[in-house]
């Protein structure tokens, strides 16, 4: 079991963005850029790959209102989407506010917020979203 199952089963406390059936979204609590989302199916799969053409096409639909609250919640450009997995064996997408190419750079220092940080950035991108999930 990784740790992104621990997290959608409630066992490890995370700051839920959105949720569905098949998809699960949470801040990263060490993000590149304050609002940075992990988007993860609920099937343990290691390779973002390796999921069914329907899961990744469903997956970033899933992800679609959830990048747009971002970009509306936080000074950015846009919402940059990235596909790394080498941390932990469990697909998943991240969404990163970005400004330039550089803020998706996952080599530089990670963002280490306090709780409330991550609770402030969960509320505006929920209050941002234009369909409301549960959370």
């Amino acid at each position: 079991m990784t740790i992104f199952t621990k997290i959608i089963n409630g066992e490890i406390p995370s700051y839920r963005i959105a949720e569905n059936e098949k998809f699960f979204a949470f801040l990263d609590i060490f993000p590149l850029t304050e609002g940075h989302v992990l988007v993860i199916p609920k099937v343990e799969t290691d390779k973002f790959f390796d999921l069914s053409d329907d899961y990744l096409s469903e997956m970033l639909l899933f992800a679609k209102p959830i990048a747009k609250a971002i970009e509306k919640a936080f000074d950015c450009n846009r919402c940059g989407l990235s596909v790394v997995g080498l941390e932990i064996p469990h697909a998943h997408l991240h969404l990163v506010p970005i400004n330039d190419s550089d803020d998706l750079n996952f080599t530089r220092g990670k963002l280490k917020p306090t709780a409330a940080e991550l609770d402030a950035a969960r509320r505006k991108i929920i209050q941002h979203m234009e369909f409301k999930s549960k959370v």
